[in-house]
């Protein structure tokens, strides 16, 4: 009678899982099908904003600080708070706050991730009366 040699658990483990199918996707390189209703970084529209700061009030993480541009009171978002809860937007009473499909944030230098108001010179002249 011969006998076979002992294999180990682990190594039966090891060959299986290099047979197996990956349990991962290949992101990078291939993007993510995100769901609708996905909660991104929010998106401000400053030349729509009427100033009112409702959005900064509601926020839970204090993520949002209203600051003095060209004499108005505009948005500014710092994402390192955000909880992306998306309160600011139900509370805008213009609706100038939208979701995006913008997940990836991570970065190196937090002063990135500080969103500071832009105001469109063309579409503000537009706008007055």
């Amino acid at each position: 009678m011969v006998k076979r040699p002992h294999i180990p658990e682990n190594l039966k483990e090891a060959i299986s899982n290099l047979t197996a199918k990956p349990a991962t996707t290949k992101y990078p390189k291939v993007k993510p099908q995100l769901p609708e209703g996905y909660r991104g970084q929010p998106i401000f529209d400053c030349n729509q904003c009427i100033g009112c700061g409702m959005c900064s009030k509601v926020c839970p993480a204090r993520a949002i600080e209203m600051v003095d541009i060209d004499g108005k009171k505009r948005p500014q978002l710092n994402l390192s708070k955000c909880i992306f809860c998306y309160q600011c937007a139900e509370s805008c009473p213009k609706k100038v706050i939208k979701n995006s499909c913008i997940y990836e944030l991570a970065t190196t230098d937090k002063s990135t991730l500080c969103i500071k108001p832009k105001i469109d010179s063309k579409t503000s002249e537009s706008q007055k009366p």
